[in-house]
């Protein structure tokens, strides 16, 4: 065991939580079961850049009962819980952690790159960079690598962005482009633990206050809907035409945020791009105004920016630091601008996160399986897989569908018949 974790004291705790986040995890479980009998991954190495949460315990330990030997970090300073840390530690054979909540920036790629020293066959990440760090500054590894798999929106944006300069050196593929992920890991997950993140922090009413969303993807989607669904007038802002107007048609107000930086009261960012909330707003925004992001990185607000115009900050609460601007306005930046929902909270529920990770542990899989036909691009998630963890999840909630009739089958793959 190599572990650099906070305190290995902490492990019984994190054992409980591991176990109560797993009641959820059914489809990893079933996933779980088969791997222990078939040993799909024997003899691979792993190196894993993920949020140290329980349930990427439970993928962890679906990993390690297919056969992996599994090197694990955190994919955010932040996001670590540290009795997990622990716990995986403790007990899991051939798992080597390091992640401590609130390390910095030279502890996390420390992390990152001991992690590498792993030499791993696969990688699997979350918001590219330890791919990232692969290719800049360790690339004689590049030839052992097999492939790996990506989680996020943003890092599945940088991946691409790779592959269009020809940089990326092996496949990945991008599980946030799979349906049981985007549809409801983004959505529901993302919407449900950013909420929770900015009430944990603040212990603000959110009934009758205006939240501002910056960006109205599948994870702004699940935001807004949360935000509305507990009393809150919800503002979008938006750079696309077409989730604007989806937004508009849901009953939301759009607006640029320039003109919602005026109204706003609580702003949360989750576009996964730069310079979202930035100084011509913060210049505009009403005393007390709170901020929070639920992007990937912690670009979307200008912190810099913001301490520039600040004639002091101070730390009001665990989680929140007030910038007093020389007008006597304050604003508050939650998280330190990172992933509020695991930075306050404990990311997204086990429930849907199931999903998740059991298209990364099938992905992982199929490419182990199939990485002498694969290309140094982007993959998506295989269909089958996909469907397979619907019917799987359907499955663990008791919940049984239709099946297509052989009249039924032969009309949809017909052109004859019609009025």
């Amino acid at each position: 065991m190599d572990c650099d974790v906070k305190d290995l004291g902490l492990a019984e705790a994190g054992r409980t939580r591991i176990e109560w986040a797993d009641q959820e995890m059914r489809v990893l479980a079933l996933i779980r079961e088969r791997f222990e009998k078939e040993r799909p991954l024997d003899g691979i190495r792993i190196a894993a850049c993920l949020h140290v949460t329980t349930e990427t315990a439970n993928l962890i330990r679906t990993l390690v009962a297919g056969g992996a030997d599994v090197a694990l970090c955190a994919s955010n300073p932040l996001s670590t819980q540290d009795d997990t840390a622990a716990a995986l530690c403790e007990d899991l054979d051939g798992v080597d952690v390091y992640a401590i909540k609130g390390e910095d920036n030279e502890t996390y790629y420390r992390h990152i790159n001991q992690v590498l020293d792993h030499h791993p066959h696969l990688t699997m990440d979350d918001g590219c960079d330890l791919v990232t760090l692969l290719h800049r500054e360790r690339k004689a590894q590049l030839a052992e690598l097999l492939g790996g798999t990506e989680e996020t929106t943003t890092g599945v944006i940088r991946l691409r962005a790779m592959a269009e300069q020809g940089i990326l050196a092996y496949p990945v593929v991008a599980i946030n482009d799979a349906n049981t992920k985007h549809l409801f890991d983004n959505r529901f997950g993302t919407g449900q633990s950013t909420v929770d993140g900015v009430i944990r922090a603040t212990n603000l009413l959110l009934a009758g206050r205006t939240v501002v969303i910056g960006g109205y993807g599948m994870c702004g989607r699940g935001v807004a809907s949360r935000a509305r669904g507990m009393g809150a007038r919800v503002i979008v802002t938006e750079v696309d035409p077409l989730p604007a107007l989806e937004a508009a048609m849901e009953g939301y107000e759009v607006m640029p945020m320039r003109e919602a930086a005026r109204v706003g009261e609580v702003f949360v960012t989750v576009t996964g791009d730069t310079g979202v909330l930035r100084r011509e707003h913060f210049e505009a925004m009403r005393d007390g105004a709170v901020m929070a992001n639920s992007g990937h990185f912690d670009v979307e607000i200008d912190k810099l920016g913001l301490a520039e115009l600040a004639t002091s900050v101070r730390r009001v609460r665990e989680f929140v630091e007030e910038y007093t601007l020389p007008d006597g306005r304050r604003l508050n930046l939650l998280g330190e601008g990172r992933l509020i929902n695991l930075a306050a909270a404990e990311g997204h529920p086990a429930a849907v996160m199931d999903m998740s990770f059991a298209n990364q542990a099938l992905s992982v899989e199929w490419v182990v399986q199939n990485h002498e036909e694969l290309e140094a691009r982007v993959y998506g998630v295989p269909d089958e897989i996909d469907r397979d963890v619907a019917r799987l999840k359907l499955a663990a909630m008791g919940l049984a569908i239709d099946s297509l009739s052989a009249e039924q089958t032969a009309y949809l793959n017909s052109w004859e018949q019609g009025t």
